[in-house]
């Protein structure tokens, strides 16, 4: 299915004037960054890449789509006539799916004749705006969690298409497992689900509805407790299961202490192994308040697909370089007051010192030399219109869920902190 509609407007404006102008066939360089992260966020989590790079593939102009487009005379004729034949043909680079990003991180470059990139704009955003919140979100709640298991639930709070790429998004950042069968046909990314409140609500009675559960499920399966009185609901549910009760779910009150009121109950009816599982609108700050508690396994499901507060991220296209009439590249930028940055095509580092990163070097040196021990960021994605590599949609994402964990290694212990402060590194611009 074509995605060359699900751009803006002016995206088509933008390359019909510059082929009247003659400047459409100029080389150009376009780079991702944030001026700033989120409010009280040490580090960003890139996400998205190998969903866009799928995308880009698929951004060509069928006879619908020029169709439309000739209806609503948005193009000239000419302009018409050459997108029926457009392909990206340029070359994109980025940081590798999983890593961190910070302040002026050139997280993506894409160079190629200004009417090929220009209008990659709105689709390279709005992916990597939404992917990259969530991850973001996601890789903060996992560090909450304390290697607690989580589990997104979040696909009733979004878009159809969109609870696709959160399931994907935080499966990449951490979580152990999605609600979203959809993302588990396309990524292989584990599901998990058992029952609603509707569920004991259609029975005569919470008994009635525990065995219906356990007779189709089993005995590891897990019991919702809530749905009348906690601790009655506790009670029946080792009545019916046993003391080899798979799990409860709470989901509302006061956490911590009807968490710990559970547990107290549990083992007193010999259900020591039965697993606790709380939901309840968690965010990464209420499970750390858990951390003491003695849950299980967290189910997020609003906070972590809305990004916890910050459901796009900031990131910017911005033109940084273009060739000249004698074809030499040379460096442009936006100079209005607070959004600035610097011209010109930039390379990417992170200096990691005894296994810890202390710093990010951005360079718009070609021969720029890095210090011992700094790591690359930027890698070849697309060369000449193609996608390097050909991993499958469930090996990209697992790639990406181990790169995460790798970067995450290098990170000093404040970057962990979700008290607000400056990014977890500095980053500095050569």
């Amino acid at each position: 299915m074509s995605t060359a509609l699900l751009t803006d407007h002016y995206e088509l404006t933008m390359v019909d004037a510059a082929r009247k102008s003659g400047r459409g066939d100029r080389g150009a360089v376009f780079e991702v960054f944030a001026r700033h992260l989120p409010p009280g966020r040490r580090y960003g989590v890139v996400a998205g890449t190998a969903r866009l790079l799928e995308a880009i593939a698929e951004f060509r102009f069928g006879p619908e789509e020029l169709s439309f487009l000739k209806a609503n005379d948005i193009v000239s004729s000419e302009t018409l006539d050459w997108l029926e034949s457009y392909r990206f043909s340029g070359t994109i680079r980025g940081y590798a799916e999983g890593d961190l990003y910070f302040p002026g991180s050139p997280i993506l470059s894409v160079e190629g004749k200004f009417q090929e990139a220009v209008v990659l704009e709105t689709l390279i955003l709005s992916v990597l705006n939404y992917d990259t919140a969530v991850a973001s979100a996601a890789s903060r709640m996992v560090q909450a969690a304390d290697s607690r298991p989580l589990i997104e639930m979040g696909a009733r709070r979004a878009s159809e298409r969109s609870a696709v790429a959160a399931a994907r998004a935080a499966y990449i950042a951490g979580f152990d497992a999605t609600s979203n069968l959809e993302a588990g046909r396309s990524y292989g990314i584990p599901t998990r689900g058992t029952a609603a409140h509707s569920f004991t609500l259609v029975h005569d009675s919470e008994e009635e509805a525990f065995q219906a559960q356990i007779a189709s499920m089993g005995t590891g399966t897990t019991l919702l407790i809530d749905t009348y009185d906690i601790e009655a609901g506790v009670a029946t549910a080792v009545k019916v299961a046993g003391t080899e009760l798979g799990a409860v779910r709470i989901d509302s009150g006061d956490l911590p202490v009807v968490v710990r009121s559970v547990r107290d109950q549990l083992d007193s009816l010999g259900a020591t192994s039965t697993k606790i599982v709380v939901t309840n609108d968690l965010n990464e700050h209420t499970i750390a308040g858990l951390r003491g508690a003695p849950v299980d396994v967290f189910g997020v499901g609003t906070s972590v697909v809305t990004g916890s507060g910050s459901p796009a991220v900031g990131l910017v296209y911005k033109l940084v370089a273009r060739t000249s009439d004698h074809g030499e590249f040379v460096p442009v930028a936006k100079r209005s007051s607070h959004k600035g940055n610097p011209g010109g095509r930039k390379t990417a580092f992170r200096i990691v010192d005894d296994g810890i990163a202390s710093e990010e070097i951005v360079s718009t040196d070609p021969a720029y030399t890095p210090p011992a021990g700094a790591r690359a960021l930027l890698t070849t994605l697309m060369e000449n219109g193609d996608t390097v590599g050909s991993m499958s949609p469930h090996d990209t994402v697992e790639a990406a869920r181990d790169h995460h964990r790798t970067a995450l290694g290098e990170m000093p212990a404040s970057g962990f902190s979700l008290s607000s402060g400056e990014p977890a590194i500095p980053t500095r611009v050569l």
